[in-house]
């Protein structure tokens, strides 16, 4: 029996910080870049080998996911994956989601995206990527906060700052919020639920904004100001980073009837910035969309 898995990856987050009770959290922000799992079942082993060797965390995932389903039986992992590593792309989450999908469906179960979070939880701090659309996520926690919805149809044109993040050693750093901080992002999270619910691109990029200013204390980038200038120069939404990674990305509302003179001026810019400019698209809504719901 084969199983096959995907889980998309995310450009950073819209909203990243901490509320009221010390409690982390992040606002996910998906784009239609992918990690892919496929599982060979072997009922003659109980050996599971992953492919490539070095994702050994995928390969706990799998022997999770065996476990839970009391599967007494081995097999063949690979992994592949169109998401940069260290940059912010959830791409190790990205990996754990599509590896336990695809166990999963080789054993019969798939499981459920609660229990994949469940899964992942002693393994390292996950993103939200095992729920549809957008989401409020305690990724220390690997726990669902809510679920906002899914995006507009949304580009982001992007520059990286080189070098990578590890995400683990970053989660441990001391975090200096004060009270009002936490206050303040409190506010942030409900202005994004409305925002996100009524596809107010504007105020989803003022959010965004917001939050990738307050990260400077925490993880700054240096093309943090040049990036916000040629938002403001082209008219776009505003600033998207990935908090914990290495990517800094200019939004933009794809129907806004400047868009392509925006897109093209934005590209040309991030050249003139970084010698290089990445572009990424909000992922497709679906045919239902699944409105904020608490948890």
């Amino acid at each position: 029996m084969i199983g096959t898995g995907l889980a998309y990856g995310t450009f950073g987050e819209l909203l990243q910080g901490r509320l009221t009770g010390s409690v982390d959290f992040l606002v996910t922000l998906p784009i239609p870049r992918a990690s892919r799992a496929v599982f060979s079942l072997d009922l003659g082993t109980d050996e599971v080998e992953v492919r490539p060797a070095h994702k050994l965390k995928s390969l706990r995932a799998a022997k999770s996911v065996l476990e839970l389903r009391g599967a007494r039986c081995g097999g063949v992992l690979t992994v592949e994956s169109d998401l940069p590593e260290g940059k912010g792309f959830s791409s190790s989450s990205a990996d754990l989601v599509a590896t336990a999908r695809a166990v999963g469906e080789a054993v019969g179960a798939t499981p459920a995206p609660a229990e994949i979070a469940a899964l992942l939880r002693p393994i390292e701090p996950t993103d939200g990527v095992m729920y549809d659309g957008v989401v409020a996520f305690l990724h220390r926690e690997v726990r669902l906060l809510a679920r906002l919805g899914h995006l507009p149809p949304m580009t982001i044109v992007s520059v990286d700052e080189g070098g990578k993040v590890d995400t683990i050693a970053f989660n441990r750093l001391p975090k200096p919020f004060l009270p009002a901080d936490l206050r303040e992002y409190e506010r942030l999270l409900d202005t994004l639920v409305v925002a996100v619910a009524a596809g107010d691109t504007r105020e989803i990029g003022r959010v965004a904004t917001r939050s990738a200013v307050l990260n400077q204390r925490l993880n700054p980038k240096r093309t943090i100001e040049p990036m916000r200038a040629v938002c403001e120069a082209v008219g776009g939404l505003g600033i998207a980073v990935a908090h914990s990674g290495t990517v800094v990305g200019l939004l933009l509302d794809d129907a806004d009837p400047r868009f392509p003179d925006q897109l093209d001026r934005a590209k040309r810019a991030c050249v003139r910035l970084a010698g290089h400019a990445h572009v990424y698209h909000t992922l497709a809504v679906p045919e239902e969309v699944r409105c904020f719901t608490r948890t």
